[in-house]
């Protein structure tokens, strides 16, 4: 007899909530959901597929303020994910981050432009691994040796930004930032830059996300520009764009660091919806070359107000 199981529960639970004081001076909203995938197969199955279960946690929240010509936007978003394939003796990750974007403002006149300051922050909450292979001499025979090492981990890398500039705020849904002189700092663990540490991560030309060998810390200044939109599509159909973008002046500064996520909400009614994200990186100090990220999201939201 043929048994195949294939079950998807994606997400499998999802919380979102909203509030505010009753001044309207403060917002806040929260955003929690959890996926998971599981797909089993018995050794008699001919049709193709690997066991697998596979989870991811994701976590928002936005505080907003705005009262007598000053505003103060602050997002903290938090994504975790992994798999277990059979066939694999380690789990794998399959999505890590970690990022703070505040921006605050105070009017300039009655219009829709402000004096600002940006804070950023970005890391990742758990070890990376990459497949690497040595040769090694056993017995005056030269064997290949595969494993998996680790090339980033918790606050290895980094990323602070920091800089005052002219934010345009129609509203909290449409806003562009901009700063012309925004200090960046980028810290990393010695292991990964110490040329006599096996387990360092430095590139061709000596670096580890643009750090120094034997350094923990590189310092920029540069131009930085974050921009967000949120709109409708069509009725039930929203989309959100959140954009950062940032060009070192002290080191090819036509290399520009681009960051940009879409993420698509399909509403089918009050309780079902269906998210697609979407994100890009450009940072040649990482690699030379975009990083794609998409997800895809079938589930149950509730809301709370």
């Amino acid at each position: 007899m043929l048994i195949c199981l294939a079950f998807v529960a994606t997400p499998i639970w999802a919380q979102n909530k909203t509030t505010g004081d009753p001044s309207g001076v403060w917002k806040e909203s929260a955003e929690t959901t959890v996926l998971f995938n599981q797909a089993a197969f018995n050794e008699d199955w001919q049709g193709g597929g690997v066991s697998n279960i596979a989870g991811n946690l994701s976590m928002t929240y936005a505080l907003n303020y705005k009262s007598n010509g000053l505003a103060w936007d602050t997002k903290a978003t938090g994504e975790y994910g992994a798999a277990k394939i059979k066939t694999q003796d380690d789990m794998q990750k399959t999505n890590d981050r970690f990022e703070i974007l505040s921006v605050a403002g105070k009017k300039i006149n009655d219009g829709q432009w402000y004096y600002s300051g940006l804070f950023n922050f970005k890391t990742q909450f758990d070890s990376g691994f990459e497949p690497t292979e040595r040769t090694e001499i056993l017995n005056g025979i030269p064997v290949k040796i595969t494993s998996n090492e680790r090339n980033s981990k918790f606050f290895s890398p980094a990323y602070f930004l920091m800089g005052p500039g002219i934010l345009w705020k129609k509203d909290d849904d449409l806003k562009l930032n901009f700063a012309p002189a925004t200090g960046k700092l980028i810290i990393v663990d010695r292991q990964f830059t110490d040329p006599n540490d096996r387990r360092n991560r430095l590139d061709g030309s000596g670096h580890y996300f643009g750090v120094a060998a034997n350094k923990t810390t590189r310092t920029e200044l540069g131009l930085a520009l974050n921009g967000y939109a949120k709109f409708e599509i069509m009725p039930n159909v929203g989309i959100e764009n959140i954009i950062g973008i940032y060009a070192n002046y002290l080191d090819r500064p036509e290399n520009i660091d681009i960051d940009y996520t879409a993420n698509l909400t399909m509403r089918v009614n009050n309780l079902i919806t269906t998210n697609i994200a979407f994100q890009a990186i450009y940072d040649d100090n990482a690699v030379k070359g975009f990083q794609i990220r998409e997800a895809l999201g079938i589930g149950v939201t509730y809301k709370l107000k």
